[in-house]
């Protein structure tokens, strides 16, 4: 397994082709400059289990992080009845219930990498998971899909946000 992943370090929003790096499974540069982001190996994970998975991308947002923190206790966001969850791959009514799990964070990516090996081991349906007070994973086929999917989940979470701060 080969993919493409940012350079650590850099802006995001200034990226162009020089900012990738091609990396095997193990996280070894294979191809490009710089160094991997310390997070390469959870993306590794995805790829390998979630063979569709053409592109994982990783946000930071402010209404993803305070709703890791409102519910880490129930170790996952929940979202069902809004009509924008059919933007997420395979889901064809509003009346679908997103779990989106919650994972403690930490800087010991071995065991992070082990712990979301056995999440999506478990739960084959879900579209991304939120490491607390850190940031949202998710994936698509292509890059679009995999933006469509950062698109779906940031306006839902403003939207469980706001409606639980009533």
């Amino acid at each position: 397994m080969r993919f493409s992943i940012t350079a650590s370090g850099l802006e995001k929003g200034a990226l162009d082709d020089t900012s990738f790096l091609e990396v095997g499974a193990d996280g070894n540069v294979l191809a490009g400059e710089g160094k991997p982001s310390a997070e390469t190996s959870l993306h590794s994970v995805i790829y390998r289990l979630r063979p569709n998975a053409g592109s994982v991308l990783h946000t930071h947002s402010v209404w993803g992080t305070i709703l890791s923190d409102m519910f880490f206790d129930q170790r996952a966001i929940e979202i069902q009845g809004y009509e924008m969850l059919k933007g997420l791959a395979g889901v064809e009514t509003h009346d679908y219930r997103e779990r989106v799990p919650i994972i403690a964070n930490s800087q010991d990516y071995f065991s992070l990498a082990h712990e979301i090996e056995t999440l999506l081991s478990v739960d084959k349906n879900i579209h991304g998971f939120y490491l607390h007070r850190h940031g949202l994973y998710t994936w698509g086929e292509t890059v679009a899909e995999a933006r469509r999917h950062v698109e779906i989940f940031e306006f839902l979470f403003e939207v469980v946000g706001r409606q639980a701060r009533r």
